[in-house]
């Protein structure tokens, strides 16, 4: 860790991302900067909770990176394909699911890694999940720590350090420690295929993503302050 406690914290908008704000805080990171993407996501609605959560959070500066990852497509996040409903957990990690992204957190945290050498800063946070989550080969422990070798070998940040506080909780055991730290989670966004009706945004309540932020809630004991489409 750097003396000035600079982190850059990748920030979606979502439950995960928020957490780690409010985790980077609590562990001294006081200066903070926030990284969003517009990548061509059918759920561009979560940068406006992004922006939400970084003016809430008082970041130094929250940028937005534009790139095009629909020129690639093969995510039902970026391509015109059907996003999965009404999964049962089995069915979510029976196989890559096909909202997973092509190396989306390796060129996310790529741009996080060469901010931070702008920055001179060698923390770098990220809200991925090992456990409930939908299998995506991005969030294991072993990748964080190969990127984080692979920044460290390649970057003048030889001390470079990839925190993902998150990996080995539960959606219920991150929920609890975010409330725990004060985290309002109706400035969130976790749906895949938001809903707009009548100038309000929905989640859709049957996606992986909200399927499991539902099952964090009810586990956690805690109301669910998300707005979905079938309430």
């Amino acid at each position: 860790m750097t003396s000035s406690r600079t982190a850059i914290i990748l920030t979606s908008g979502g439950l995960d991302s928020t957490t780690c704000l409010a985790i980077a805080k609590a562990e001294g990171f006081s200066t903070q900067y926030s990284l969003a993407f517009d990548y061509g996501q059918r759920h561009r609605y979560e940068l406006t909770a992004a922006e939400r959560v970084a003016r809430h959070f008082g970041v130094v500066e929250h940028r937005v990176m534009r790139i095009d990852l629909r020129q690639f497509g093969h995510s039902a996040l970026t391509d015109d394909i059907a996003v999965p409903k009404d999964r049962d957990e089995h069915a979510m990690n029976a196989n890559v699911p096909i909202t997973y992204v092509p190396a989306r957190n390796t060129i996310f945290l790529s741009y996080a890694l060469a901010w931070a050498e702008v920055l001179d800063a060698d923390d770098v946070y990220i809200g991925v999940n090992a456990l409930d989550y939908s299998g995506y080969p991005d969030c294991r422990p072993d990748y964080i720590a190969a990127f984080q070798q692979m920044a460290r070998l390649g970057t003048t940040r030889t001390s470079f350090t990839v925190h993902a506080p998150l990996i080995h909780l539960t959606k219920a055991q991150i929920i609890r420690r975010g409330v725990d730290l004060g985290v309002d989670y109706s400035m969130t966004h976790s749906c895949y295929d938001p809903v707009e009706r009548d100038g309000t945004v929905f989640a859709c309540g049957r996606c992986d993503s909200c399927l499991l932020r539902r099952k964090g809630f009810v586990e956690a004991g805690i109301a669910d302050p998300t707005r979905y489409i079938d309430r």
